[in-house]
């Protein structure tokens, strides 16, 4: 039975490091999504308790291989408890998802720079990403409050490690004439598997760029590309959401389209994930899979109302309309790879920001992709 159980431990962590492995090549090589399948939801309610605190809030979600674990980012603004993120086991290895095959395993509480919890509404944590024994974490400051955006490098167990530039174009003036809007700022975050590169987008124009979406229009988001290693920004681009839902009503308080997540696949190639919300459409969320080869360079440009000639965007493709699921769809913010499957296919889990409100749910979906190389 010995030997039985070390050849059992050793099957699982060759699988392990094989599936590691697989990704990484994919991600060097580069691959085009060829097919999405929808394999659960699991639903936990306002209200539910782990680690002393209340489950909410989870606006990006990242991967540990290694670990098989992932990490979520919850955007309490350190209001109910102080600002962490969650540690959780995901199994996908059925090609089946459901509640039993979810459990939370940790919370990590966020540390400033003094080594102490983060004070009540002092950031605005929305995107996290997991750096091989660290993890960024994006946050969209408060345009009201005259705090700034920021992203920050924290260790496993909250520490912060190190405070990443952010360009004068983003930071709003006293005189509200540039910078992010408030609540829509940072909301991405995500890492290149071979590390090199971070990203995070501004889920909607800065206000010297542009308007926020409209039914007639998207709006122009700057997508960042930071050296990981030296943390400065390198490149910036163009990325257009698409407009507002049809049958939205823009005079509406609770009305918006914007970008929400990234997911690197290499240096020029990611998955993002637009939400949009009205009262009269109800929830909209859309996959895309986004090349930034043919876009321009936009770090020089302070405004793109005028820019001096036309400015080549990002190119997207629709991946996935979730309207086509046929399931509740709740504010699904933060998307992630998971593990190499069985299949061959590779994992995709995607999860919902429920505001805290007893009349939302914290939703975790399930899916898996198949992939094939572009070179």
């Amino acid at each position: 039975m010995r030997n039985l159980a070390k050849v059992t431990i050793f099957i699982v962590c060759f699988l392990v490091a094989a599936a590691a492995v697989i990704l990484l090549n994919l991600s060097a090589q580069s691959f085009a999504v060829t097919q999405i399948d929808f394999i659960g939801r699991v639903i936990f309610p306002t209200g539910s308790l782990f680690g002393g605190t209340e489950i909410g809030g989870l606006s990006g979600i990242t991967y540990d291989a290694d670990k098989q674990v992932y990490y979520a980012i919850s955007d309490d603004r350190s209001t109910l408890a102080p600002a962490r993120f969650y540690s959780l086991k995901i199994n996908l290895q059925s090609g089946k998802l459901e509640k039993e095959q979810v459990a939370f395993t940790g919370v990590t509480t966020l540390l400033d720079e003094n080594g102490k919890s983060f004070p009540e509404l002092s950031l605005d944590p929305e995107g996290i990403a997991f750096t091989g024994n660290s993890v960024f974490v994006s946050s969209e400051g408060d345009v009201d409050r005259h705090i700034s955006p920021f992203i920050k490098e924290f260790s496993l167990d909250g520490k912060l490690l190190k405070t990443l530039p952010i360009p004068e174009l983003f930071l709003p003036d006293d005189k509200g004439t540039k910078g992010i809007r408030n609540n829509l700022a940072f909301e991405s975050l995500t890492l290149t598997s071979d590390r090199k590169y971070l990203f995070t987008a501004t889920e909607n124009a800065l206000v010297q760029d542009g308007g926020v979406a409209s039914l007639e229009s998207g709006s122009p988001c700057r997508i960042l590309r930071y050296d990981a290693v030296s943390g400065n920004v390198e490149r910036e681009f163009l990325y257009i959401t698409e407009p507002l839902p049809a049958g939205a009503n823009p005079a509406g308080k609770l009305t918006a389209n914007g970008l929400v997540d990234l997911l690197a696949i290499d240096e020029n190639r990611l998955l993002s994930l637009e939400r949009a919300f009205s009262l009269e459409t109800g929830t909209t969320i859309k996959l895309f899979e986004i090349s930034l080869e043919k876009s321009d360079r936009i770090e020089g440009l302070e405004s793109l109302k005028s820019p001096p000639g036309e400015v080549s965007p990002a190119q997207k493709r629709l991946l996935l309309n979730l309207e086509t699921l046929k399931v509740p769809l709740d504010n699904i913010e933060g998307l992630t790879l998971g593990p190499v499957l069985g299949d061959g296919s590779i994992g995709l889990v995607l999860v919902s920001d429920n505001n805290f409100s007893p009349l939302q749910e914290t939703q975790i979906l399930g899916f898996k992709i198949k992939v094939q190389k572009t070179y």
